[in-house]
């Protein structure tokens, strides 16, 4: 089979530290469950301001993984 499927899936990271912390948990946590993890794309990026200052951030992203060929 020539050419590549790829299966999409949505995740939200979170992270009191930055934006680009909250993308690696989101990416992290599914790989763990997630096999051949190939891309990502940052869709909405959120945070919560608490007394004037920046507290949490938070990152919606679409990851793309290919699909498994089935087994002969």
């Amino acid at each position: 089979m020539s050419g590549h499927v790829y299966k999409v899936v949505e995740l939200v990271g979170s992270s009191e530290t930055s934006i680009e912390d909250a993308i690696q948990t989101a990416i992290t946590r599914a790989r763990q469950t997630l096999r051949n993890l190939h891309w990502f794309e940052v869709v909405q990026t959120r945070g919560h301001i608490e007394n004037g200052e920046v507290r949490h951030y938070q990152v919606a992203l679409k990851a793309g993984f290919t699909l498994e060929d089935e087994a002969s």
